[in-house]
């Protein structure tokens, strides 16, 4: 048994190694976008890369940017790690300000052994440097602008005692809200500031480890169903296979009754989940897995069909074998679908909203937007920004163009990390900002 002293600098010199360490990406990042991508040979080392952005806040006036014709201002600032946005039917804006929750006592993530001992510890030290592991404020709070000048006059706790709340979704006059490890409800009425009601318990979601722990809900157009996102409880299964039962998945839900089936499955960390205005057609937005190169492998964008399999942890995009998951499963790579279209590697897509011309002009109103949260395993980094993906016949094309940037400063340090993304009640892109603490809003100029 190591004393103290050696674990301590066994784990400063891990954590050196890791914040240093790693390739370079080989390809430019656009090899890796569109319906398309470009799949390199996967770069495997013992320790993987890593580069993370310090969280550091915007200071003085500094802000994120918008194209020309657009202006950006703090609709919400003081928040505490806002993550998820969902609007109200009379244009309030309910927030999610949320954190990772606490592991179950005896559960450890990402194996066991001295290496992974180091690798789990120093990348913690890393990830807190971006400001991923503060205590979660456990609550919704709802922001309203009463005059129409872009800013709210009413913040204040929706409700709280929640425990890590993502997804919300109004069903008739009940909230449900997706906490880390369930579905729950409670009563709301038109104009309400505050829930006082204890939430009721709808279903159970896979929770534990939380190696992934949001969970983002969409009801359908009758309010019946409800589709809740799980994201997998490892990278590609280190945990054991038994930690996966029922993650990496989108469940249907029974909004009446809880019963529970799973609609999709083999979607490593599904997050934005929206539907196609005018179809049944459900579309979400994943993060991909970690740990074989800056240039593998794309996250992406895609619609979700009903009984459909992706591939995680087995494959990547379709049938592409990750080698690293031991026993082979020839037979689930066999059914692997290809997603619709790849957005780079590793820019961790958290939000997704679709346009419209409402507060949109032509150049931006008919297509997708999506909060890229940004890279930690990817030399140099991608993502740390808003991009809006043009459609065309029903489907994503051509590049994303850049729609909200200047997340990161001159140092590669970050003023701020965008998430959800949603439009207001007249059309402007709300984003959440949970390294900066604000909700930024973009709406047209001309």
């Amino acid at each position: 048994m190591m004393n103290a002293m050696h674990r301590f600098a066994l784990l400063i010199s891990a954590a050196t190694l890791l914040s240093a360490c790693g390739e370079t990406s080989k390809l430019p990042f656009q090899a890796g976008v569109g319906p398309k991508p470009q799949l390199p040979e996967p770069t495997h080392s013992l320790i993987p890369t890593l580069k993370v952005s310090k969280a550091v806040g915007w200071t003085g006036s500094a802000m994120p940017k918008a194209p020309e014709g657009f202006k950006v201002q703090a609709l919400a600032e003081n928040l505490q790690h806002p993550r998820w946005l969902y609007k109200l039917p009379n244009g309030d804006v309910l927030v999610a300000e949320s954190n990772t929750p606490p592991k179950p006592e005896g559960t450890t993530d990402g194996g066991t052994g001295l290496l992974a001992w180091a690798k789990r510890t120093a990348t913690g030290i890393v990830m807190g440097r971006a400001g991923a592991e503060a205590p979660s404020a456990n609550r919704i709070t709802l922001l309203r602008d009463a005059d129409g000048d872009g800013k709210a006059e009413v913040h204040k706790v929706f409700i709280s005692g929640l425990t890590s709340p993502y997804g919300m979704a109004l069903v008739g006059n009940e909230l449900f809200i997706a906490n880390a490890d369930a579905v729950v409800k409670v009563p709301y009425s038109e104009g309400q500031t505050e829930i006082t009601a204890t939430p009721v318990k709808v279903t159970d979601l896979p929770a534990g480890i939380n190696h992934h722990w949001t969970k983002n809900i969409v009801a359908n157009s009758d309010g019946s169903k409800l589709y809740v996102t799980v994201g997998s409880n490892s990278n590609v299964g280190e945990n054991g296979i038994e930690a996966e039962q029922g993650r990496a998945a989108i469940w249907e839900v029974d909004a009446m009754t809880g019963q529970k089936r799973l609609f999709a499955s083999g979607l490593r960390n599904p997050n934005g989940l929206i539907w196609k205005p005018g179809s049944t057609e459900l579309w979400t937005v994943v993060n991909e897995r970690d740990e074989i190169g800056s240039d593998l492998v794309p996250d992406y964008l895609t619609s979700v069909k009903d009984g459909a399999f992706y591939g995680w942890p087995w494959s990547y995009y379709g049938n592409h074998v990750d080698t690293r998951v031991q026993p082979p499963r020839p037979d689930m790579v066999a059914k692997a679908i290809a997603p619709d279209y790849a957005l780079g590697t590793h820019v961790a897509p958290l939000g997704l909203t679709y346009s419209d011309a409402r507060g949109m002009p032509e150049s931006f109103a008919n297509g997708v937007f999506v909060g890229e949260h940004g890279s930690w395993n990817r030399n140099p980094q991608a993502g740390y920004k808003v991009v809006f993906i043009g459609f065309q016949n029903g489907q994503p094309s051509g590049m994303p163009i850049d729609f909200l940037t200047g997340f990161l400063n001159a140092d590669g340090q970050a003023q701020g990390r965008p998430v959800g993304v949603i439009l207001d009640q007249q059309g402007a892109l709300l984003v959440a900002d949970d390294v900066g603490n604000k909700v930024w809003r973009v709406s047209r100029t001309k």
